[in-house]
C-alpha cells in the first residue's frame, strides 16, 4: 500500500523486441511464392511467344510487343489456346504488372481482330477549320484556325489511317490495328491546335476525341 502523498512513475516503455514487433505488421514485407494470370486466344489468331517477344496475326495484320523489361515468365498453355504470365517472390505491388501483360496481349488481339477507330470533331466558335487529307490518308493538315495563317500538318504515325467521316459534318475518323500509335496520332491533331495567350475557358476551338474504342463487324 502506497502512503498518502507519494507518487510512483511505471514504465511504460516495451522492451526494443516487443517495440519492433508493434510498429512493423508481421506479414508487411512477405512475398508471394508464385503468382499467375492467363487470357484465352481467340479464333483465327495466331500467336507465338520467343524470349517474352509476343507476335499476333490475324485478319488485319499482325502486331509485335516486346516485353524484356519485365522480370516475368510468358508461355503458352493449353495447345496454344491460352497465354499465361507467371511471376516468382513479387510483393503486392510488383504483381500488377501481370495484368497489365494480359490487358497488352488484350488489345494486341482486339487490333488484329477488329481494328481500333478514334473519332474527332472539328470545333470552332466563329472561324471555320479546314481539315484536308493528303497522302493517301497518312497526312492531316489544318488551315483556319483562330483564323490564322500557318497551315498545320500532322502525319500519322506507321500503320495509322485518318479520313473525315462520310456521315458527320466536320468529323475525322482514325483507324488503326496498334492501340498506342492510332490514340498517338489522335494525340498529335489534338496538340497541334492548342490555344495560346487566351483564356481557354472561353477560346474553345480544336480538335477533340468524341469517341473511340474498337470497329464492330
Amino acid at each position: 500500500i502506497l502512503a498518502q502523498g507519494s507518487s510512483t512513475k511505471l514504465n511504460a516503455t516495451p522492451p526494443p523486441l516487443a517495440a519492433a514487433l508493434w510498429s512493423t505488421p508481421l506479414f508487411a514485407k512477405m512475398r508471394t511464392l508464385c503468382q499467375e494470370e492467363s487470357i484465352k486466344v481467340p479464333k483465327d489468331v495466331k500467336i507465338t511467344i520467343k524470349s517474352k517477344m509476343v507476335e499476333v496475326t490475324g485478319k488485319h495484320g499482325n502486331l509485335k510487343r516486346d516485353f524484356k523489361h519485365l522480370p516475368i515468365e510468358l508461355y503458352l498453355s493449353d495447345n496454344g489456346k491460352k497465354v499465361c504470365a507467371r511471376m516468382y517472390f513479387a510483393k503486392s505491388k510488383q504483381l500488377s504488372m501481370l495484368r497489365t501483360v494480359c490487358s497488352h496481349i488484350s488489345n494486341l488481339f482486339d487490333g488484329v481482330m477488329k481494328k481500333y477507330e478514334y473519332r474527332m470533331r472539328l470545333v470552332y466558335a466563329h472561324f471555320p477549320i479546314n481539315a484536308t487529307i493528303t497522302n493517301n490518308g497518312t497526312t492531316c493538315e489544318l488551315r483556319n484556325f483562330l483564323g490564322e495563317k500557318r497551315v498545320r500538318v500532322i502525319n500519322m504515325l506507321p500503320g495509322v489511317k485518318v479520313e473525315k467521316s462520310a456521315q458527320t459534318k466536320d468529323e475525322l475518323v482514325i483507324t488503326g490495328t496498334d492501340i498506342d500509335l492510332t490514340s498517338r496520332s489522335a494525340a498529335l491533331i489534338r496538340q497541334s491546335c492548342l490555344v495560346k495567350n487566351k483564356d481557354i475557358r472561353k477560346f474553345l476551338d480544336g480538335v477533340y476525341v468524341s469517341s473511340h474504342g474498337t470497329i464492330e463487324d
